[in-house]
């Protein structure tokens, strides 16, 4: 997909010479390449540190069915790094699997981006839509999520079946479509240039040509030197949404309600507490709580921790790196980079901050 530029620009290379040629090709001498602005990396830009715990199953997301006593549940949880990412499309197989118009009665347990999505494609199917929540936003997992649309650590490869992987590109297709729809202010959705960092060529980053996720990679191409200002030898380009998650939470929390969902603030001690809803179908999307409260043994927290710089209305792209991720949005410089397996504590680690903060002032500092 969208490999027709670099191919063109290596042929065109060949038959007139590299040099020569690639400067007519680019219209462009050396000293005329492109600019990206850097970040300004300081500690004095901080405006807030965030700490998110992913909810993360090696094997992969869950979305089951069951029977509860004389109630229908559905299992929507456990996306790791994707749950922004995914949330349409596991919601829409949710429905799918549970959804039964003659009971239109249905509760959704959660109000982080997969909740929200899982009640809004119930409304959409003529449902009449109860949310339960110990936390609505901003005090989700969602909310400090860095969210560029592309569905990264969401399970260990060695863990996942060929199934879930055809489930899994079904899911990202729907939401990667869906995520379309809403591209503008009001959703705070917008199409952004990634840039991904490398010392060796890149053959698998965003995803390689056998997987099938490759598919949904747009306008991927390898650059020349002569085509961006980062100090790499390897620069590899494609375009992502960005999802600006406060902005987005808001209006969809709003879309619900106008749509005349009830939101219930609760927390549930045991699953009996959730059998004795009054609706006869209930989707969980509880995240993290549902390894206490259905007893789900593999799933596990992963802690991320952001620092969030000033905003750069010039700095309109993201980079991705060994250091960690920037990604350049419209209410903060988000810079990342962590992944702890089993670390509960929502307390930043101000060397992990430090680090992270290290990792991306070499990158920046560096550019021409």
């Amino acid at each position: 997909m969208a490999l027709g530029a670099a191919g063109l620009v290596s042929s065109c290379a060949a038959s007139r010479g590299f040099s020569d040629g690639l400067m007519h090709d680019l219209g462009r001498r050396p000293d005329q390449r492109p600019r990206l602005a850097p970040v300004r990396v300081s500690p004095e830009r901080i405006i807030r540190i965030d700490v998110g715990l992913r909810p993360f199953r090696p094997s992969g997301f869950r979305v089951a069915r069951e029977e509860l006593g004389d109630k229908t549940l559905v299992h929507n949880y456990g996306h790791g790094g994707g749950g922004i990412t995914l949330s349409w499309g596991t919601a829409k197989l949710a429905v799918d699997l549970g959804y039964d118009a003659s009971k239109p009665d249905c509760a959704v347990l959660g109000c982080g981006a997969v909740g929200l999505a899982t009640a809004r494609l119930l409304q959409e199917r003529g449902a009449r839509v109860r949310i339960y929540a110990k936390d609505l936003p901003p005090n989700t997992t969602s909310n400090v999520a860095g969210a560029q649309w592309w569905p990264a650590s969401t399970f260990d490869r060695d863990r996942v079946t060929p199934e879930f992987i055809a489930q899994h590109f079904e899911a990202a297709q729907f939401a990667f479509r869906r995520y379309q729809s809403l591209v503008g202010d009001a959703y705070g959705v917008g199409w952004e240039t990634n840039y991904s960092l490398s010392n060796r060529p890149n053959s698998s980053y965003p995803a390689s040509e056998d997987d099938p996720m490759r598919a949904l990679v747009v306008n991927q191409r390898d650059l020349t030197p002569l085509e961006h200002n980062f100090a790499r030898p390897f620069v590899r380009r494609f375009d992502t949404m960005m999802i600006e998650t406060p902005l987005y939470l808001r209006r969809m929390e709003l879309d619900v309600r106008q749509h005349g969902a009830e939101i219930v603030v609760r927390e549930f001690a045991d699953v009996s507490q959730v059998s004795a809803l009054p609706e006869r179908t209930i989707f969980n999307c509880t995240g993290l709580g549902a390894g206490r409260l259905f007893g789900d043994t593999e799933i596990m927290p992963v802690r991320g921790q952001l620092a969030i710089l000033l905003p750069q209305p010039e700095v309109d792209y993201n980079v991705i790196a060994r250091e960690g991720y920037m990604f350049g949005r419209r209410d903060g410089i988000v810079l990342g980079g962590t992944f702890e397996r089993g670390e509960w504590s929502l307390e930043h680690d101000p060397a992990d901050i430090a680090g992270i903060m290290e990792g991306h002032r070499s990158i920046f500092a560096a550019m021409t």
